[in-house]
């Protein structure tokens, strides 16, 4: 049986706080690794985590029926998703350091959703 994270009437918020925590994500990155932001970069990079994310969301009914399951096969897929949607957009799909970015972006990405949704659970009440 699978485990309800939060109430119906807060998944707009759930929605928000999912992109938000992946763009927190992106643009720390961006910056961490070029010292600035740009367009180009956020497009980059967000774009296609955020279409990795809720493409998988809408496969799993994560925001539809909530539960860890739904929420881990999303992380996963979605990340994994979107990252090859941007070493191909990027032209990188051969590089092997996408691998090393693969790595780096599930455990952080992981990081930044479940750290966000848990200070909306305290927050809130929200359940978890």
């Amino acid at each position: 049986m699978s485990r309800r994270l939060f109430p119906p009437s807060s998944v707009r918020i759930i929605v928000l706080a999912d992109a938000l925590a992946i763009l927190a994500f992106t643009l720390a990155g961006i910056v961490a690794h070029t010292g600035g932001l740009s367009i180009r970069g956020v497009a980059e990079d967000a774009l296609p985590l955020l279409v990795g994310w809720f493409a998988a969301a809408a496969a799993t009914g994560l925001y539809r029926r909530p539960s860890l399951r739904a929420f881990l096969i999303t992380w996963v897929l979605g990340i994994l998703a979107g990252v090859m949607l941007r070493a191909a957009a990027l032209g990188r799909l051969d590089e092997p350091r996408q691998l090393a970015f693969l790595a780096t972006t599930l455990v952080l990405t992981l990081v930044c959703v479940a750290a966000i949704r848990l200070v909306l659970s305290s927050v809130s009440g929200l359940r978890s």
